[in-house]
């Protein structure tokens, strides 16, 4: 019923707290045929990443991806339900980590919103194949998780956005 990287997703981000890998999943879905470029992938994928950057101590950098998942699924309020999780419950989550971060509160686990029980149990099932307990808010994911992003190969990103800057001087001319 729901694409399984959106299972995936969920999983990471309740099960190790892995917010990295839940942007990567979902981000490779998002720009597949099947994920249709949908707005309501970007919206998710924006939270996870607040949370990647609220965990390491970037609190302007969560603070705007906070805001921006906001404003990306505000108006996917019914995309987010027919994907089993309260809309209304979402946003306030959203807000009360925004409002978190002005106070200068530190990074805690929480768990999104998940209404539909059949999806629930998808995910804490995925969860159980890699030996993560689902919904645990104390996990203590390695360095490796936490600072993820600085231990992969970037060369094709770079090499990618050199590439577009190439083309978009080019056209300019």
């Amino acid at each position: 019923m729901y694409p399984y990287s959106y299972i995936l997703f969920l999983s990471y981000f309740h099960g190790n707290r892995d917010y990295f890998e839940c942007h990567e999943v979902l981000e490779e879905y998002w720009k597949s045929p099947e994920g249709n470029s949908e707005r309501i992938w970007v919206g998710l994928i924006q939270t996870a990443v607040g949370f990647y950057h609220y965990r390491r101590g970037n609190l302007t950098g969560a603070k705007k991806m906070f805001k921006k998942s906001k404003n990306t699924l505000t108006s996917e309020q019914s995309a987010l339900e027919k994907l089993g999780l309260d809309a209304k419950l979402y946003f306030k989550l959203l807000n009360e980590q925004i409002k978190k971060i002005e106070n200068n509160q530190p990074y805690k686990s929480v768990n999104l919103p998940i209404l539909d029980k059949k999806l629930l149990i998808e995910c804490i099932e995925v969860c159980k194949e890699h030996s993560w307990t689902f919904g645990s808010a104390e996990a203590f994911p390695s360095a490796d998780i936490i600072h993820k992003h600085k231990m992969r190969d970037r060369t094709e990103v770079e090499e990618s956005r050199k590439e577009a800057i190439r083309k978009k001087r080019k056209s300019s001319f």
